[in-house]
């Protein structure tokens, strides 16, 4: 009985404790960013203005100040100052652009000693962003010859089930397959439903890097036969952590290798390669035969339009923030597309003539099949200056969903409309 009382007696303090110093349900400083155009669109001579809206515990930030830099996107700022919050607000004049692009704001505020940060993009005139790339005379010639050669090599499909990752519903696969000569090769996981039905095929190449891929059965729940790789030579997503590291270190720079000609340039095995995989996913006995598509983010994006425009197989398309977009941008003092060659240092001499060959913007420029396309404006590493120029050239026919407040990443919503997209292109029934 003793004992019973004094388990209610600690369980009571326990409670109280708990109840004293219990963990806050919501962050102690608020904030809000908003602009005077709901949609951050401006028309190239508008003047724009950024309201901060900020609240510490639910009561408005009086006094303290806000520091703000503005200017073009990644280029230096031409415009510093700072104010104070007045009645939880504080108003920006963040200016205009002359010409169409997208103007950069960097925010920042300290309430008991956390500093706030934030960054806003504007566009001004999106719609008329014109890329600094050219358009090769031989480009075609160029990767038609690349891909014949390619072609020439079997693909040897080495299938490994693995059971282990499967389930009821979904098989899933590792692949080897060989894309170009001397043995050029990639991994990848390929899941496939378990129904005896044929199915649309969906490819998705990797995100900038060497990280090991993983396998997923969401795709193939939905109905699709899924391929996803890795681009690099012997990164083996099922070896050993020691062999991964070996693979991994030993394609570092590889976005820069061989830059110097078109004939050497590392990306362009890649691009052959991609190809090169739908031709294996349109060999499989349960493909429905007509329906082929591509995804992918930020590199794996600038892949999928690449792979797309290449192989007529392709029937539509969905980049998140595409890469490898107007690659010259920096070199003409505007904001490039990664991986922002002449941002900071001149490049080898030959690689601006090497880059028509391989920026998606030439790519996009003969893209064929429907597009479902999507960024956010706040993206440091894909800039929205050059995924805009990129989708502009376009003459496919194009869905467009821009997602402002998005940074290098994708809201799981904006996820699910593409895949619901790309469903209705596949003719997949929900």
């Amino acid at each position: 009985m003793k004992r019973t009382a004094l388990l209610l007696l600690a369980t009571c303090l326990a409670a109280a404790v708990f109840a004293q110093f219990s963990k806050p349900r919501r962050e102690y400083v608020d904030f809000l960013v908003t602009a005077n155009h709901p949609d951050r669109i401006y028309s190239a001579g508008d003047d724009a203005v950024i309201t901060v809206e900020a609240y510490k515990g639910g009561l408005p930030l009086d006094g303290v100040m806000l520091h703000f830099s503005a200017g073009e996107e990644m280029m230096p700022p031409t415009l510093k100052d700072s104010l104070p919050f007045r009645n939880g607000k504080a108003h920006i004049a963040a200016g205009t652009l002359a010409q169409p692009g997208f103007k950069e704001c960097s925010l920042r505020f300290t309430v008991y000693g956390k500093t706030y940060k934030e960054t806003v993009k504007l566009a001004f005139s999106p719609d008329s962003i014109k890329p600094y790339t050219v358009m090769p005379a031989d480009f075609d010639k160029f990767w038609k010859k690349t891909l014949k050669a390619c072609a020439a090599t079997p693909l040897d499909a080495e299938v490994t089930p693995l059971p282990a990752y499967s389930t009821d519903t979904v098989e899933v696969s590792l692949v080897k397959l060989t894309v170009g000569a001397a043995g050029r090769h990639v991994y990848g996981y390929l899941t496939r439903p378990r129904d005896g039905k044929v199915h649309p095929v969906l490819f998705c190449p990797p995100g900038a890097g060497a990280s090991r891929i993983s396998p997923t059965t969401y795709y193939s729940e939905r109905g699709f036969i899924y391929f996803n790789i890795n681009i690099h030579n012997d990164c083996n997503p099922e070896a050993d952590d020691a062999a991964y590291e070996r693979a991994k270190a030993a394609v570092e720079g590889y976005n820069r290798r061989g830059i110097a000609a078109k004939e050497t340039f590392y990306y362009r095995e890649v691009y052959a390669a991609c190809s090169r995989c739908i031709d294996f996913l349109c060999s499989l006995p349960d493909w429905d035969g007509i329906n082929v598509g591509v995804t992918g983010g930020s590199q794996g994006g600038a892949l999928s339009i690449v792979t797309a425009a290449l192989n007529p197989k392709v029937t539509f398309c969905s980049p998140f923030y595409p890469a490898l977009c107007d690659l010259t941008g920096f070199r003409n003092h505007r904001a490039g597309g990664w991986p922002k060659y002449y941002e900071k240092t001149e490049e080898e001499p030959g690689a601006d003539v090497t880059m028509q060959y391989y920026d998606v913007v030439n790519f996009a420029r003969v893209l064929k099949c429907p597009v479902f396309y999507s960024f956010g404006y706040n993206d440091p590493t894909c800039s929205p200056t050059s995924t805009y120029a990129a989708y502009n050239v376009i003459t496919a026919p194009k869905t467009l969903r821009v997602t402002p407040t998005s940074g290098h990443w994708r809201f799981p919503e904006t996820n699910d409309e593409s895949v619901e997209w790309m469903q209705n292109m596949a003719g997949i029934k929900r």
